[in-house]
């Protein structure tokens, strides 16, 4: 199980990489002549769309697989805490991370899935269960019956008061339970400083950027031509591909909505986690991981801007997992 474990955060970690240096790579010659020749035949020629479609898809493919590596490392790590929704999590994840994983060259994200795979075989499962595996008994030896030496006769200077019998009868004692002293209470005073300061951050991220792409909206509602003229002017190509204004401001809306619903969604696991529910703390850290992922591959790809939720993303993630915020969360109820 422990190999496993260290497999997927490994192998994912690898993917990552090699999905940077994919992405890195896409607006080059080399890719370029590649993608040309792959839609000249067969069955690239069947799919109907043009080199600058094909790159456009596969960087799409490489974030997603980006996303889904960084998930299943922060799930790997909860799997070694015993976590049996990391363990379901990661199995749902293995899938995507499978199929996407096929443009960074599909063996090192085939390792991550099977590796996923073996979380469910034995004794893997008995040891998510809390049971130990089945170890076949020795056989039991027969015991043998110490001799008994006879009773003493009495003399006849001693009465018999003084001699009780040699076999008392047995009497049943009452049984009574001992307390057991258990684990130590915590209140909400105890809540560790990493929790909540994981949570302000949470908090205060995913507010300043739904407020950043709602103010984007309705500047796109009101008057979209002074961003689409600067669009334009960075990539003056897209009326060759075919992308309208119309449809460039839908996609944009589309994607602030998409977005702004994942802040609102973060903001609650937040206050979840606060409240100390274990899972939303699962749901948290793989929420921070992929959106470290994607800020980091806008990053890379010119949009400074993401430098600031890349930040929050991260430290949500290293607050969350430090040993002093981990067992806070374990065989807890919530906090009202």
């Amino acid at each position: 199980m422990t190999l496993a474990a260290w497999l997927i955060m490994a192998g994912s970690a690898i993917v990552v990489g090699m999905v940077f240096d994919r992405i890195g790579a896409l607006h080059t010659l080399e890719t370029r002549e590649s993608v040309e020749r792959f839609l000249a035949e067969p069955p690239g020629a069947d799919l109907g769309i043009g080199v600058d479609g094909a790159i456009t898809a596969l960087r799409v493919v490489s974030m997603v697989a980006a996303g889904c590596a960084t998930a299943a490392a922060i799930l790997g790590y909860q799997v070694l805490r015993r976590s049996r929704s990391a363990r379901l999590a990661l199995t749902v994840l293995a899938v995507p991370l499978f199929l996407s994983g096929m443009v960074t060259g599909g063996f090192v994200s085939s390792v991550v899935a099977a590796s996923a795979v073996m979380l469910w075989l034995q004794p893997s499962r008995s040891w998510f269960e809390g049971n130990a595996p089945a170890v076949p008994a020795p056989p039991a030896a027969r015991p043998v019956a110490p001799p008994v030496a006879p009773p003493a006769a009495p003399s006849s200077s001693e009465s018999p008061a003084q001699h009780p019998p040699a076999h008392q009868p047995w009497t049943q004692q009452p049984w009574t339970q001992q307390p057991v002293a258990g684990p130590p209470t915590r209140s909400a005073a105890d809540r560790p400083r990493p929790v909540v300061a994981a949570c302000a951050l949470t908090w205060l991220s995913s507010g300043l950027v739904a407020l950043g792409l709602l103010l984007t909206a309705v500047v796109l509602a009101v008057d979209p031509d002074p961003l689409l003229d600067e669009v334009h002017r960075q990539r003056p190509d897209l009326t060759e591909q075919g992308v309208s204004d119309g449809m460039l401001i839908g996609v944009s809306l589309a994607m602030s909505a998409v977005i702004v619903l994942w802040c609102v969604a973060a903001g609650v696991l937040a206050a979840l986690v606060y409240r100390r529910v274990g899972w939303a703390r699962v749901v948290l850290l793989v929420s921070a991981g992929v959106s470290a992922a994607l800020c980091l591959v806008g990053l890379v790809a010119g949009g400074f801007l993401l430098v600031v939720p890349l930040v929050a993303a991260v430290g949500t993630v290293l607050l969350l997992v430090r040993p002093d915020a981990a067992p806070w969360f374990q065989s807890r109820p919530p906090l009202t």
